[in-house]
């Protein structure tokens, strides 16, 4: 068998060979989540040199072969739109590594993104004589669908949630991505270079992830005494099936533009970006722009804006741990865990 080099990982996973040697090097410009992927498929070629990842080093610390003697059991991962970004698959992805490891199948059980009257839960969450152990919901943003799976006897952990839920009795734990602080960071870089006409873009009212942001964003502004344009701002619910129409619209109807709009995801900012570069004649003048969560998968404003790197496979991992606990404590206090991303 000929040795496997790091072109070949390379050709595997369609990227430079530069990129893996970086990787394997520890070195900048390659997310956490990339350089997951490039060990797990350097491992499933056979190199021979793959590195220990900062999980794999835990697990190093806390072994994990007493975990196989448990009874097997089996937990639902309630999801919508799970093929929507590498974002969320990634972190389905080392979820269900670590549940494994813990004898735990995860069953995947999709809920629509919209509700409709003739919606109903799937009778396996809520037949009393469930086999089920306990559910993580990831990626569900519809109030009525959330408000139904609240309601659930079973353990469950929640990955954000709407922000009419986060106001009312959560019955479950909650792990957000922090974002108050981040891009409250993020608007101060901005205003450090300068700028002073500043707008922000994202639905406030999809995510009280999103609304954190936001928050942080008007801190941020208040404190350096510099006005919120309504103008420059789009905040209010935006369609998840008209999403890049609506901001299209919302950028056609500008009069003038700020100087850098602070965005909600990387997934706005390249709606942004795209606008900009198919429609030069209506912007006046440069715009910097700034996302968060870091996706690759948004190729025009990869590598190129100011973002928060979200390590999705920590996340992932994270969750796994939390319903664990869940459900070996169900009478324990519900838990709110910030987990802070770092800004590159």
């Amino acid at each position: 068998m000929e040795k496997i080099t790091m072109q070949d990982i390379a050709d595997a996973l369609g990227i430079s060979r530069v990129t893996v040697s970086k990787a394997f090097n520890n070195q900048s410009g390659v997310s956490d989540t990339l350089r997951d992927t490039i060990f797990e498929k350097a491992r499933e070629l056979g190199y021979a040199k793959v590195p220990y990842t900062e999980l794999e080093k835990l697990e190093k610390i806390q072994p994990q072969a007493q975990h196989h003697s448990q009874p097997v059991s089996t937990v639902s991962l309630i999801v919508s739109r799970p093929d929507s970004a590498m974002f969320w698959t990634s972190i389905i992805h080392r979820m269900a590594q670590e549940l494994a490891s813990y004898n735990i199948n995860l069953m995947y059980t999709y809920v629509p993104s919209v509700y409709t009257p003739a919606f109903q839960l799937p009778l396996i969450l809520k037949s009393e004589s469930s086999l089920l152990d306990g559910c993580i919901i990831l990626n569900v943003y519809d109030p009525t669908i959330l408000g139904m799976v609240n309601e659930l006897s079973l353990p469950k952990v929640f990955l954000d949630t709407v922000p009419s839920l986060y106001r009312k009795q959560l019955n479950g734990d909650l792990l957000l991505i922090e974002g108050y602080r981040t891009e409250y960071d993020i608007t101060e870089s901005l205003i450090r270079d300068g700028h002073t006409k500043i707008g922000f873009l994202g639905d406030i009212y999809y995510a009280q992830t999103n609304l954190e942001r936001y928050r942080g964003y008007c801190a941020c502004m208040q404190a350096h005494r510099m006005e919120i344009l309504s103008k420059y701002c789009l905040t209010g619910s935006i369609g998840i099936f008209s999403y890049g129409k609506e901001v299209y619209d919302f950028l056609n109807g500008l009069t003038d533009w700020p100087t850098a709009f602070v965005c909600v995801s990387d997934f706005m900012a390249h709606f942004v970006k795209q606008y900009i570069d198919e429609n030069p004649q209506h912007v006046p003048h440069p715009v910097v722009l700034t996302g968060f969560d870091n996706s690759e998968e948004y190729t025009n404003v990869a590598g190129n804006i100011t973002t928060a790197n979200v390590r999705t496979a920590l996340l992932g991992k994270r969750l796994a741990l939390q319903l664990l606990f869940r459900t070996q404590h169900p009478d324990a206090p519900f838990e709110l865990t910030f987990v802070r991303p770092t800004i590159i």
